[in-house]
């Protein structure tokens, strides 16, 4: 993992971006610097491992969907801190497939998958797909501030 930032202090980055290849080993060390990021954007311990989780989902189902399981492909992920949260960019170039525009699955607790999204819409304050001409970018935004998804956290996402 490469990571490059753009400091405002030495103490708090406004900005890293990561460079990763497509190798499931690279999500654990990704997840623990999302966290991070997210400790020095101020938020707490239950919404850092909340941030880190929808992250690592989010990883997760490009390494399954955007690659079909092709190992070694580029993934570039650009962490930025914003007055009131944060804000994650995952940029893919794979099959350009929008899962929003997927009718949602039944759930099946004998098959493995589905709860990602999930994830994301229940624990992250945005969520948009940018589809590109050789890709996707995906973006997440948590605010710090309760909002929508206080109270209604779908318990199969942690």
């Amino acid at each position: 993992m490469t990571a490059m930032s753009n400091p405002t202090n030495a103490d708090s980055p406004r900005c890293i971006e990561l460079k990763i290849d497509s190798y499931a080993e690279n999500l654990a060390p990704t997840r623990r610097a999302v966290e991070a990021f997210a400790l020095g954007c101020g938020f707490d311990e239950t919404s850092q491992g909340e941030i880190g989780l929808c992250a690592n989902e989010a990883l997760a189902n490009v390494l399954r969907h955007a690659y079909g399981g092709a190992t070694g492909r580029p993934i570039a992920i650009r962490l930025e801190k914003m007055p009131d949260g944060i804000r994650i960019a995952i940029r893919d170039w794979g099959n350009r497939l929008n899962p929003m525009t997927l009718a949602p699955r039944d759930q099946d607790p004998l098959r493995p998958g589905g709860i990602g999204l999930i994830c994301l819409r229940e624990l992250m304050d945005e969520i948009a797909f940018h589809p590109q001409t050789d890709g996707m970018i995906l973006t997440m935004i948590r605010r710090k501030q309760a909002s929508r998804r206080r109270g209604r956290r779908n318990r199969d996402c942690g």
